[in-house]
C-alpha cells in the first residue's frame, strides 16, 4: 500500500457469472472513501473488456487456455485443447510482467479461464490473492487456485463443507454480489411496459431461461399456457430461437386471455429488474446469478435447473434451496405437467408463496459485495481472515 492507495488487480471473465461479482466488487471499492488503485485482467475483445471500459476501469488483456471436458479423460486428449493449455504460459508471464509493474496489495479472481494465469502469477509473485466462488461446488479454475489463496469468499456454508480442509479454514461466506440495479426495480414500471393489458387482480408470473432463452422452459410454458394465464399475468422472455413460435401462439390466444401475456425475446437490465419486482413466482433456470438475486429480493421461484450444467451445480444449487424450503424445483422430467403442477401449487396458494419467499430472503445476501469488498481491503492490508 503506497500513499494510502490500495492497489487492486481483478481477474475474471467469461460469462457474466464471473463479470458481474467482478464489476460489482469494483464499483464497491471505488465507492470507499480510501482510495483505490484498479486493473481488470481479462480475455481481448471480450464481456469483461467491455464491461470494464463501461464502468472506466483500466483493462489489460492476458493469453487463456480453455480446457473442454469431457467424462472420460482420454477424450481430453485433442488438438483444441493441447493448443490452448499452451496459451496458459504465456498468460501466466504476460501476468508476471503486468502485476509486477502494477505491485498490486491483492488479487482477486472471480472465475472463468483467465482467473488461472493471473492467480498462478499472483503466487510467483507473493501477492496475496482472494478467490470467490459464485457455486456451491468449487469450479474448475477455483479449484486449482484455493490451496494457495489467503481467503476463499464463497456463496453459501453449503460450499465450505465441500471445500480442501487448508482452504475451508480460510473460507469467508458473503455470498455472491448482484447488480445494484436488480435491487431497486419498480413493480409499477413493469406494468407500465409489460402488462398494460394484465388483469391487476391477478399474480405475475416470469418466465426467462437466460438471455438467450432455454427451449426446453419455452416449450412446457407453451403447452399449458391457457391454463396458466386462466390464472395470472406472464412476462416471458424467451430468447430469439422461441419467439416467432411463442408469438404465433399468443396470437391464437383467447382475446380475455392475450392481453395477460406478453412474450419478447430478450429484457434489458432495469426491465428484467422491474419484472422481477413484479413477480410472484418466477420461472427459470438455477444458475449462481439467478440463484443470487432470487434470494436477495425473496422471490418464490420454479427452478428447473440445466441438465447440461457443469458437474451438476445447477441441480446441486436447485436442491439446496428446495430442502430449506426456498424454492420449488420441478422434479424428474421437465414435462408441461411437471412445470404447471409446480407453478399452480404456488399461484393457488398464497400462504405457500409467503413461506417459501421468506425462506429464499433468509439465504439471500443483497450486502454480499459489501461483505467482499471489506475481505479484499482486511486481506491487502494483511489482517487476519475472520
Amino acid at each position: 500500500m503506497e500513499g494510502g492507495v490500495v492497489r487492486v488487480a481483478i481477474a475474471g471473465g467469461g460469462t457474466g457469472g464471473h463479470v458481474f461479482p467482478a464489476l460489482c466488487v469494483a464499483r464497491e471499492l471505488r465507492a470507499d472513501p480510501d482510495p483505490v488503485q484498479l486493473l481488470w485482467f481479462g480475455q481481448a475483445d471480450s464481456l469483461e473488456q467491455r464491461t470494464a471500459a463501461a464502468d472506466d476501469i483500466p483493462f489489460t488483456a492476458v493469453a487463456v487456455g480453455k480446457l473442454r471436458r469431457a467424462r472420460n479423460p482420454l477424450r481430453m486428449l485433442t488438438r483444441a485443447n493441447v493448443t490452448d493449455m499452451a496459451r496458459v504460459p504465456v498468460g501466466v508471464a504476460q501476468a508476471v510482467r503486468r502485476l509486477s509493474a502494477l505491485a498490486p496489495d491483492v488479487v482477486v479472481t472471480t472465475g472463468g479461464y483467465v482467473a488461472v494465469p493471473v492467480g498462478v502469477a499472483a503466487g510467483v509473485l507473493r501477492i496475496p490473492l482472494v478467490v470467490h466462488e459464485q457455486t456451491v461446488g468449487l469450479g474448475l479454475a477455483n479449484r486449482v487456485l484455493a490451496r494457495a489463496a489467503a481467503a476463499v469468499a464463497v456463496t453459501s456454508d453449503a460450499t465450505v463443507a465441500v471445500l480442501p480442509p487448508r482452504a475451508a479454514a480460510r473460507a469467508v461466506v458473503t455470498g455472491n454480489p448482484v447488480r445494484e440495479s436488480v435491487l431497486a426495480g419498480s413493480g409499477p414500471a413493469a406494468l407500465d411496459r409489460f402488462g398494460p393489458g394484465f388483469e391487476r387482480e391477478l399474480p405475475t408470473v416470469l418466465v426467462t431461461g437466460g438471455a438467450q432463452g432455454a427451449h426446453q422452459i419455452n416449450t412446457a410454458v407453451a403447452e399449458i399456457l391457457d391454463s396458466l394465464l386462466m390464472q395470472a399475468n406472464v412476462i416471458h422472455q424467451a430468447g430469439a430461437s422461441d419467439l416467432p413460435e411463442l408469438r404465433r401462439t399468443a396470437a391464437a390466444l383467447p382475446g380475455e386471455l392475450a392481453g395477460r401475456y406478453f412474450v419478447t425475446d430478450f429484457v434489458d437490465g432495469a426491465g428484467m429488474a422491474d419484472a422481477l419486482a413484479l413477480a410472484e413466482v418466477v420461472v427459470c433456470r438455477a444458475g449462481a446469478g439467478t440463484i443470487a438475486e432470487l434470494t436477495a429480493l425473496g422471490k418464490p421461484a420454479v427452478l428447473i435447473p440445466l441438465a447440461s450444467s457443469a458437474g451438476g451445480e445447477q441441480a446441486r444449487a436447485a436442491r439446496l434451496l428446495t430442502e430449506a424450503g426456498a424454492a420449488v424445483t420441478v422434479p424428474g422430467t421437465v414435462t408441461a405437467e411437471t412445470v404447471g403442477a409446480a407453478v399452480t401449487g404456488l399461484l393457488t396458494d398464497p400462504d405457500a408463496r409467503a413461506r417459501v419467499g421468506k425462506a429464499a430472503r433468509e439465504l439471500g445476501r443483497p450486502d454480499a459485495g459489501q461483505r467482499l469488498a471489506r475481505l479484499v481491503r482486511t486481506v491487502a492490508a494483511g489482517d487476519p481472515v475472520r
